[in-house]
């Protein structure tokens, strides 16, 4: 099956965000996916967590809204926001252009490292895809 563009090095939520380990493997990055950036449309306005923030998976922890539509951003982890990419407050735009670079939303001091392992690989979301679109 071919890759759409999901990062290999990534896991990923049914929720449509993903999760990057970073060099410290209890603190992630998270984003939303390519896929999830197509079907909001143009993101005009991105309302993260605060830095200090507890967030639970499966939780919203902000919002974000397109010229379609507003969703809730659903945390993918449990844990503590240790920093939030504030470049997004004046170009929210780049969740669209750079989903998996520059659109990354915030860093998670994780509850349970473990949690990360549980998410789908870049294949399992693939099929994930593929099947809501069927």
């Amino acid at each position: 099956m071919a890759n759409l563009g999901n990062p290999a090095s990534l896991r990923y939520s049914r929720d449509h965000e993903w999760v990057e380990t970073t060099e410290n493997k209890a603190v992630v990055r998270v984003g939303i996916t390519d896929f999830a950036q197509e079907q909001l449309g143009d993101v005009v306005y991105v309302d993260l967590p605060a830095v200090g923030d507890a967030i639970t998976a499966g939780e919203s922890c902000g919002e974000v809204e397109s010229t379609k539509s507003v969703s809730d951003l659903v945390s993918p982890v449990s844990g503590s926001i240790t920093e939030v990419n504030e470049a997004l407050d004046d170009a929210p735009e780049t969740v669209n252009t750079s989903p998996y670079e520059d659109g990354w939303m915030y860093l998670v001091e994780l509850s349970d490292p473990e949690q990360v392992g549980t998410m789908l690989s870049s294949e399992q979301y693939e099929e994930f895809i593929q099947s809501e679109e069927a």
